[in-house]
């Protein structure tokens, strides 16, 4: 379904596109860009096409990437660490979750909120110290490509506490809603 034609200039102008440009793009005058725009005329469905086309990919490439956001180095733990290694290296590196891989492959997460809500539930520090992380971690992150466009990455973040990047099944990177904030800078 092809989006509404009073849409393009909006689009046009957002993606840093002059008339001229999308019409050598899209293989039409700058005068039909202008006319369209204006609404003057009506034009055929193969030209709406083709021009929805190149705003598209115009908008794609200018997108910013997973890649560009990541942090590159990734601090997990271990499932058969013990919870006290987790709490000390998130203590350590100023951050409130992390993942638990398995000989790189990720097998699931541990968070603050997670031993928060042990603590809450058990009261002894003490136990709940020598607990293995694999007795307790929740899912695994989710897994993306490096080449995500941020806009995939921001819609994961409303649900998931990070997001794990990675290329060819390595993973690469990881991104937490902080990395997200700060992409803006």
């Amino acid at each position: 379904m092809l989006p509404e034609i009073s849409d393009i200039s909006r689009r046009r102008k957002a993606s840093g596109m002059k008339q001229k440009d999308l019409a050598k793009k899209a293989g039409v005058s700058q005068s039909f860009i202008a006319k369209l725009e204006a609404g003057k005329i009506s034009p055929s469905y193969e030209k709406v096409k083709a021009i929805i086309f190149i705003l598209e990919k115009t908008e794609h490439e200018n997108q910013i990437t997973a890649k560009e956001i990541m942090q590159p180095r990734v601090i997990y733990v271990m499932p058969a660490d013990r919870l006290s290694r987790a709490t000390s290296l998130m203590k350590k590196h100023g951050i409130s979750q992390m993942p638990v891989l398995d000989k790189g492959i990720s097998v699931g997460s541990i968070s603050d909120r997670t031993i928060i809500d042990l603590i809450s539930s058990d009261g002894n520090l003490k136990d709940i110290s020598n607990l293995a992380v694999a007795d307790v971690m929740d899912d695994s992150f989710p897994l993306i490509s490096e080449d995500t466009p941020v806009s995939t990455v921001t819609a994961l973040l409303k649900y998931d506490l990070s997001i794990l990047v990675t290329r060819k099944g390595k993973i690469m990177g990881i991104i937490s809603k902080a990395d997200l904030l700060g992409a803006g800078r």
